[in-house]
């Protein structure tokens, strides 16, 4: 099965590289710039799992999957970020969601592909 991945970061060339990436490993994959063009077509049961940079203008990546979940609750997440990350502020939006979900960049494809396997198994 080739898994759905809708990739969300406002750097252009961090998405083009991961499609990229992403592709030729056989995954299918809708990457956007802007959060608020990607939930305007975010559909249920469109996706298996998100990819969501966290510090974008117009939306965090926590707030887009706050908004993704309304629509879709299967869609499993994994956030990317050069940030440190503040575990605390996460669990109190999410008290439901495992933390562990989170990848620093930069990221090697290899290390994506694999986290992104384990994922959707």
């Amino acid at each position: 099965m080739r898994h759905r991945v809708v990739l969300v970061d406002d750097e252009v060339d961090i998405t083009f590289a991961l499609k990229i990436g992403l592709e030729a490993e056989g995954f299918r994959v809708d990457a956007y710039n802007d959060p608020t063009v990607a939930l305007s077509n975010f559909t249920n049961n469109k996706f298996d799992i998100a990819i969501l940079d966290i510090r974008m203008p117009k939306m965090s990546g926590f707030e887009l999957y706050r908004e993704m979940t309304r629509v879709d609750r299967r869609t499993k997440v994994l956030f990317l970020t050069a940030f440190e990350v503040y575990r605390e502020e996460f669990e109190k939006l999410f008290p439901d969601v495992k933390v562990g979900i989170f990848l620093k960049k930069p990221i090697t494809i290899a290390k994506l592909v694999s986290r992104l396997k384990e994922m959707g198994d």
